[in-house]
């Protein structure tokens, strides 16, 4: 079934307005008639199946049938520092982390990474970005869609993740599975989880160090080297396993 998100302020008592882009994607893309049923989610934990009422010039009214609390979201808040890569790989991380259940994205420069965005630049990325997000949060049934920040600097990178309950690191020149599987398994659902993800060169050690003066952990995701893309994802598939209820 179709899968839209609209803010609190779009749901009015037994209905619920469609505005912007998403009239045109109901009624000309998806040919959604009069009395058809869809899921929409107002991005705070609320799912409604409602069906289309009408359909005006630039709105859709949909009418709420049942209202329902959205179960797909993971207890723990989890965000991706992201080096930024090359290429449109960040694309496919942004994806693939709102599939496995990401809370936030946060594009990092680190000193490896080759890819040199100015202002513009960075804004029109992320708002790229952002619309992956929305589309990879319908299509996997998110109850919200995860925010990509603004690129941050690594230092910034470091403050805004200071306040979190754990903060992991894989690092390819960390050593001890066992380790690594203690400190994933004393992870407690409702943690905050920080993860830094190095471009495709990795961490310089400094960065690593300084990550761990922040209190972070350092852990290994095997003897493979793995590409900056996968290793993200294999860090939330491992996260998203261990914390789903």
């Amino acid at each position: 079934m179709q899968h839209f998100f609209v803010t609190t302020d779009q749901v009015k008592e037994e209905y619920i307005s469609i505005l912007g882009s998403d009239v045109n994607h109901l009624r000309n893309v998806l040919r959604m008639k009069i009395g058809e049923q869809l899921y929409v989610s107002d991005g705070d934990n609320q799912k409604y199946l409602c069906e289309i009422d009408s359909y005006r010039q630039d709105e859709a009214i949909l009418r709420i049938c049942a209202e329902e609390k959205n179960d797909t979201e993971l207890q723990s808040k989890i965000y991706l520092f992201q080096g930024l890569p090359k290429s449109d790989k960040m694309e496919l991380i942004v994806q693939k982390a709102v599939e496995l259940g990401i809370f936030q994205v946060i594009p990092v420069v680190m000193k490896r990474c080759v890819v040199k965005l100015d202002e513009k630049k960075a804004a029109k990325k992320v708002c790229r970005w952002q619309e992956i997000a929305r589309g990879a949060a319908k299509q996997s049934g998110r109850g919200m869609i995860p925010e990509i920040t603004n690129v941050m600097s690594y230092q910034d990178a470091l403050s805004y993740a200071g306040g979190l309950d754990v903060i992991l690191v894989p690092y390819e020149l960390a050593e001890g599975m066992e380790k690594t599987k203690q400190v994933i398994g004393s992870i407690a659902p409702g943690q905050s989880i920080g993860v830094f993800i190095g471009p495709e060169g990795g961490f310089e050690k400094d960065e690593v160090e300084r990550a761990v003066e922040i209190g972070a952990r350092e852990i290994t995701l095997g003897k493979r080297i793995l590409r900056t893309e996968t290793a993200g994802l294999t860090i939330l598939s491992i996260l998203m396993y261990h914390l789903e209820q």
